[in-house]
This record gives C-alpha cells, structure tokens and sequence, in this order.
C-alpha cells in the first residue's frame, strides 16, 4: 500500500504497516457523515460486491448470528466476554478457512481475504447501533469497539512458542483499500497473513519457524493511537516467546515485490479507508518507548541481499533504496534513488508517504527502541490484478481465474521471502552460540 511518485507528480494509486503502554484505546473509524450509527467503512456494506463476497463465503451469517448474540447480553461484563469471543473466533474462521480447514462456506476461493474484512464490519455496524436494556457508556461502547477490533486481526492472539529449538517469527498484512474506486478490492498482504498464522516453515539449516500474524486496518487515526506498538511491544521485549524477525507486509507496485530499505517520518496525506486525510510528522504515542530525538529515517534490517538473490517465485524481488527528502538546509523536496543524505527531513520513504512507510517506520523505530538486533522491515507485494477482461468495476466480477492465481502466487512467494529471511536469521542465532 503505497503512493508512487513519479516525474508527473505524486499519485495516489492502487499500487499500493516489561513497561506498560500508556495508550488510548484503538481509534473509533470515522462516523459516517449522515449517521452516527455507522462509519464511513460500515456504509460501503450495502453495495453490491460487498453482500456478494459475504454470500458467497458463507461470511453473510456473522452480522446476524452476532447481533442475536449481543440482543441477549445482559450485562456489560457479559458483552466484554461476548464480543472479545467473538472477535477472536472471526479471525479463527478466516484462518481456517483460508487454511482449508473447516466448510468452504460457498464458492467463492479460500485464500480469499475480502470476507474477513466485510464480516468485521456487519459485526462492528451491530455493535455501534445496539441499544442494551443496561446504560452503556460511549467510552465502555468505544473499548468493546476497539475489542473487537484486535480479536477479529488476530492482534491479541499472536501466540510465539517457547524455547531455541524453534525461530518465532511475527508477519503483518493490510485490510484491502481504495474501496471507494473499486469495492472488489483484495490486499495480498491480508490475504498472505490469514494463509501464514500459526504455520511453520523449515529454514535453510533444518530449524523450524513458527509464523504469527496480524491485520491492521488502513486508517491514520487507529496508527496514531497506537494500534501497531500495542500490538508489537510484547514480542519484542525481551523474554522466552521474543520474535525473531518480523516483517510487515503490504501491497505495492505492479509486478514486482520490493524490500524496502528505508522508512520516513511522514505522513503524505492521502485519503485513507475512512476518507481521513493526515499530513504531518508521524505522531508517536505517549508511553511507547521509542528513540529521542524522533529520526527522520530508520532502516530496514531484513537480509535484503540473500531475499533478491534468492529466487523465492514468478515476480522478481527490488531491493529499492529510492526516497524522497527535503535535504538538510530547506528547499523543496527532492528523489533521492540511493536513499537519504545526513540531516534531510523525510517527505517519502522508500514505501511512499501512505500506511505502508508508516506501519514500517512504526515497526522498525519500535525494534531500534527495545531490540535494535532483531532483523525485520517492510516487504511490498505486486498490486493485486483482476483478469484483463474484468478490469471494470461498474460491471465486472467479484473474482476470476487470473485473480485467483495472482493472489495465491503472491502469498507463495511472501512465504518464500519469509522463509529466507528466517533462514538468515537462524544462521546468526548459531553463529552467536558458536
């Protein structure tokens, strides 16, 4: 997810991140402009594409059977039980299903990742319209909100396994984007995220790599309130379940997969899921331990060299240096194709100035606060393509064949990437103990 910039200009495109936080509760998504029952997000649900991926997933029964559930709550402590339940059992069926555990639900392909992404919206929908016989608070109905939110992303339920007989490994994905142009939209990102939780890979040298991941959504405000430290800070502190390596993942250019080598502390502006727009310095939250003075710049340390050697599937791999920078002494900003220079101040990483730099410059200036040994960094996906006869979204299909092996090749090869980097990352771990 990301914006590329180009000599024409920026575009914002579908080519398209043992002290106690101090953090607010994950941002309530924008009300919608003509409700205060429902979101920007929540409104979408009504279009055509939405109910039909719904329907044909088998994902249509979660809104009803949710809501039924919340009309015989009956007390607030019972409704943190339900929903917390609840959100965590979506995100346990989107896995399984695109798993291959479980029914299929209907016709529509397992490795789907658009199902998840409408069922959590019906589920939040109920829960910001639901009118219990007890007064609920708008700030205990904004906790069971953001709940739900981290139980439906699988952010509390990242569950690394003691021990050094296995490498822990933390993966993130994206919720689908741009859905105003295009309601069909798909994000690898999610999509490899549902097909890698709870798998394990076998590194280079026999060592197993247990993977646990999570989806944010694409939205600033939630980022800003801590949505993506919240969630990170536990297994990068140090302790027996520590990961590893993580990575963060999300959409990016056509055709190709890009490790990006440098992340900046801005934010570009464009409109996010919610129509939110942000332009500004990437704003910490308080009590995230962090590096002071906030840099302009961190880096990515994932084995970049050995993933673009490494022959990991049909897209070829970038290892991509560009950014843009204000270069130190003011002026207007400039493309840089190697990377910043000393004292520039961040206008673009080398994910653009979107969700995708933020969430990677989050991850990565979190790693260089608590664990600056740990590799990690942001990997990009080639952009998601629908079948070159269904490119219209005013009549075309939810899915086709070519989107299908599109999507299942791009989450092979974000595996492949994984498994390299892991690889990597066992191989130091037994030179240290050597």
């Amino acid at each position: 997810m990301r914006r590329i910039r180009t000599k024409m200009g920026a575009l914002g495109v579908a080519l398209m991140a043992a002290v106690p936080l101090a953090l607010t509760a994950p941002a309530a998504a924008a009300p919608a402009a003509d409700s205060a029952d429902s979101t920007v997000e929540e409104g979408r649900l009504t279009q055509a594409a939405p109910q039909e991926i719904l329907r044909r997933s088998g994902f249509d029964v979660w809104e009803r059977e949710f809501a039924s559930g919340l009309a015989r709550v009956t007390s607030y402590p019972e409704a943190r039980r339900y929903v917390a339940d609840e959100g965590r059992a979506l995100w346990r069926r989107a896995v399984d299903r695109a798993q291959g555990r479980g029914p299929d639900g209907g016709d529509l392909s397992r490795d789907d990742d658009r199902p998840l992404y409408w069922a959590r919206l019906g589920m939040t929908k109920e829960l910001r319209q639901w009118r219990p016989e007890f007064w609920l608070s708008e700030g205990r109905r904004d906790a069971l909100l953001g709940s739900l939110e981290r139980g439906s992303r699988g952010q509390d339920s990242i569950a690394l396994p003691a021990g050094e007989k296995v490498l822990r490994v933390v993966v993130t994905g994206f919720d689908p984007f741009q859905l105003d142009a295009d309601a069909r939209r798909s994000n690898p990102s999610g999509a490899a995220a549902l097909a890698l939780d709870g798998t394990t890979v076998r590194t280079a040298s026999g060592k197993p790599a247990r993977i646990e991941t999570a989806v944010f959504p694409v939205r600033w405000a939630d980022f800003a309130a801590g949505t993506l430290e919240r969630t990170l800070l536990p297994h990068f502190r140090s302790g027996p379940r520590q990961a590893d390596l993580f990575t963060t993942v999300s959409q990016g250019r056509p055709g190709r997969f890009d490790v990006e080598r440098t992340n900046g502390a801005w934010r570009g502006g464009y409109p996010d899921n919610a129509r939110d727009s942000r332009t500004e310095l990437v704003p910490i939250p308080a009590g995230v331990p962090t590096v002071r003075p906030q840099p302009q710049w961190t880096t990515t340390s994932l084995p970049y060299a050995r993933i673009v050697a490494a022959g990991t599937g049909p897209y070829p791999v970038v290892d991509h240096t560009a950014v843009t920078e204000i270069p130190a002494g003011g002026g207007a900003p400039v493309d840089r194709p190697d990377g910043p220079t000393p004292g520039s101040t961040a206008r673009a990483g080398g994910g653009g100035d979107y969700l995708s730099n933020e969430i990677a410059y989050r991850a990565t200036l979190l790693r260089d606060a608590v664990r600056p040994a740990i590799p990690g960094g942001h990997l990009h996906t080639p952009v998601l393509e629908f079948g070159p006869d269904n490119t219209d979204p005013a009549n075309g299909r939810i899915t086709d064949a070519v989107f299908v092996r599109n999507r299942t090749a791009i989450t092979g090869q974000v595996r492949a990437v994984v498994t390299v980097a892991a690889s990597e990352a066992a191989a130091a771990r037994a030179a240290e103990r050597k």
